[in-house]
């Protein structure tokens, strides 16, 4: 699949309609996961034929781009029921299959599931400090074979110190720097939209 064409599928998915700020709920935009699961695909063969878990799926956008690239299987973690309602109707719409599971992927614990690839739009952990960061830590302690990440440029170096030193990262590295358009979602946004640099990491954990 064209990578203009798996945009033009996202493109078309619902977002949410109530975003809770609590969560840190964004879209993840189509032009953004679109380049993400295409890269992981396309430069490493991290998504076609394996099975990919989505970290705080939301409305299911990165989930439905791993199965549209032919994951074999793609399970979409989140804590709202309302989200994974709306990515329930997004795989359907698209009819691919996916299995939303309703849970916190930070208490997550994988009895004898072999995950293949983590892909996940973490919360950048500005309101709740350290959430991005809780993310990484489950996403790596589950992935056999890379943890795909947006994180705020921002926050690189911080990023890179503590996968490579806390969370058993074999490697860590900035595939590219994204634009991340955060539209005006919320109150206590001042200006109709935000562009927030973000990194597109790649990190491969080490085999225990």
């Amino acid at each position: 699949m064209k990578l203009k064409q798996l945009e033009g599928f996202l493109g078309d998915l619902q977002q949410f309609s109530n975003p809770k700020v609590e969560l840190e709920q964004y879209p993840t935009g189509p032009h953004i996961a679109s380049r993400m699961l295409f890269t992981a695909e396309n430069s490493y063969g991290d998504i076609s034929d394996k099975v990919v878990a989505d970290f705080g799926c939301g409305c299911g956008t990165l989930s439905a781009a791993a199965a549209l690239l032919d994951a074999s299987c793609v399970i979409g973690f989140d804590v709202d029921p309302q989200s994974l309602e709306t990515a329930t109707l997004n795989a359907e719409e698209l009819e691919v299959e996916i299995d939303f599971v309703q849970c916190d992927v930070t208490k997550l614990e994988l009895k004898g599931q072999v995950v293949d690839t983590v892909v996940m739009n973490p919360p950048f952990g500005t309101r709740k400090k350290g959430a991005d960061m809780e993310f990484l830590s489950a996403a790596m302690k589950v992935a056999s074979r890379a943890v795909y990440s947006l994180h705020k440029t921002s926050t690189r170096e911080h990023i890179k110190r503590a996968a490579l030193r806390d969370f058993n990262a074999k490697s860590a590295e900035v595939i590219c720097e994204l634009r991340y358009d955060l539209p005006k979602l919320y109150k206590f946004h001042k200006r109709k939209e935000v562009d927030i640099a973000v990194d597109l990491w790649r990190f491969e954990p080490r085999q225990n």
